[in-house]
């Protein structure tokens, strides 16, 4: 299925619902959330048997750098049902670019629960093609910043002062597009409820 974004006119609930899901496709489900001006943590949740979290919500962006920071409970350690899958990255948060669908132009972080530890990832599509970069592991209970700068052909990934830059081949001078939320799989649904909390800088 494909989605361009290209004019959204005021005040319009937009629903995007894709009748199956696979490893490179989840889609993106809007509906209208009241603004806050001042940072603040919010709660994300996957429930169990479920890949969307419950504050997937429509935004439009406009980004130069999104910078935020990310703390995850013991609910990230899991199992897949299938060991093949443990290996998936689930996505936790960024931005679709070009002005396009995320499955072709997009930045955002991803993590994985695999051998004992939390990674995370710098996971991008650029002209449809994924790829995905270890940045580092992260502790349970911990707070981490994370960012994301753009740089015309580049993405620059920074988890506290480990950064890593990849390729970017969006056109727009800047990253337009829309927010990218926590999301599990992969091929696999949460196996259990998932928390993670996230304030936007």
């Amino acid at each position: 299925m494909k989605i361009r974004i290209r004019h959204i006119l005021p005040g319009c609930i937009l629903i995007f619902i894709l009748s199956s899901c696979d490893k490179s496709k989840e889609a993106i489900i809007p509906v209208d959330h009241p603004g806050n001006s001042s940072p603040q943590f919010i709660k994300y949740t996957i429930k169990a048997g479920q890949q969307f979290c419950d504050q997937t919500v429509y935004k439009q962006t406009d980004y130069n750098e999104l910078k935020f920071i990310v703390k995850f409970d013991s609910s990230a350690i899991y199992q897949t049902a299938s060991s093949n899958n443990q290996l998936d990255v689930n996505k936790l948060y960024g931005f679709s670019d070009n002005n396009d669908d995320h499955h072709h132009f997009s930045a955002r972080f991803g993590w994985r629960w695999s051998e004992g530890s939390l990674h995370l990832f710098g996971y991008t599509y650029n002209n449809s093609v994924m790829s995905y970069e270890e940045l580092g592991t992260i502790r349970i209970g911990i707070e981490y910043t994370c960012s994301i700068k753009i740089n015309e052909s580049n993405y620059i990934f920074s988890l506290d002062e480990n950064s890593k830059t990849m390729p970017r081949s969006s056109t727009t001078p800047t990253a337009v597009g829309y927010r990218l939320y926590p999301y599990f799989g992969g091929d696999e649904a949460a196996p259990h409820e998932i928390n993670i909390w996230i304030k936007e800088l």
